[in-house]
């Protein structure tokens, strides 16, 4: 999880080089919406759809087992530890509870995945949902990049103009996210570093204030 946050930083900052010069090394750095329209339209089909599809799922099945080995407290723990995001948090664990496979069909983050190994979603729905929501999702995204061709091309032209202006640009804003978040306490590789240790500690509060109800 740590190596896959630290790819996609990675992408981030990168991405004016990236784009034109390695789009599918972008791809499977940081497979964000964004750069899937951008990169699409340069890539093979098999390329686009190999490389999108496996960096994708990679991280769903890891989460998916935080939170089915662990369960409430993995909840407790992410809402706990996201404070930013804690209310946003509780109330995709509400809708998750009245529609859980849309949910993973549809937006299969973090999140939905650790909601989805929490509420004991069997392993085979999870992986039915997740990989043909994917391959939609991929789909939908080409045949928009297809649709939008020149446009994106006309994006692609003005980034290569600019790179060497825009590269320190989106490499100073990811340092400078990564400090802020770090300042707060709320950094996701700080999360991730210590997700182990976290999660038992979690596991133990939470069940001592099952035994005292």
């Amino acid at each position: 999880m740590l190596t896959l946050w630290a790819m996609s930083l990675i992408g981030q900052a990168l991405s004016p080089d990236l784009v034109h010069d390695h789009p599918a090394w972008l791809l499977a750095l940081n497979p964000q919406i964004r750069y899937m329209v951008l990169v699409s339209n340069q890539l093979d089909a098999p390329t686009y759809y190999g490389v999108g599809m496996l960096r994708l799922l990679i991280s769903d099945p890891l989460w998916f087992l935080v939170g089915f080995w662990y369960g409430d407290a993995a909840v407790e723990w992410m809402e706990r530890r996201t404070r930013t995001w804690g209310q946003m948090l509780r109330t995709a664990q509400n809708w998750f509870g009245k529609a859980a496979d849309p949910l993973v069909f549809l937006a299969p983050n973090n999140f939905i995945c650790l909601f989805a190994g929490a509420a004991r979603m069997s392993l085979r729905r999870f992986f039915i949902l997740n990989i043909t929501g994917t391959i939609v999702r991929l789909y939908l995204v080409r045949r928009f990049a297809d649709l939008f061709d020149d446009v994106i091309n006309d994006v692609l032209g003005w980034i290569s103009d600019n790179r060497k202006y825009l590269l320190p640009v989106t490499i100073g804003l990811t340092l400078l996210s990564l400090l802020l978040e770090w300042r707060r306490g709320e950094g996701e590789g700080r999360v991730l570093a210590h997700l182990d240790e976290e999660l038992e500690e979690a596991d133990r509060e939470h069940a001592d204030k099952v035994d005292e109800d």
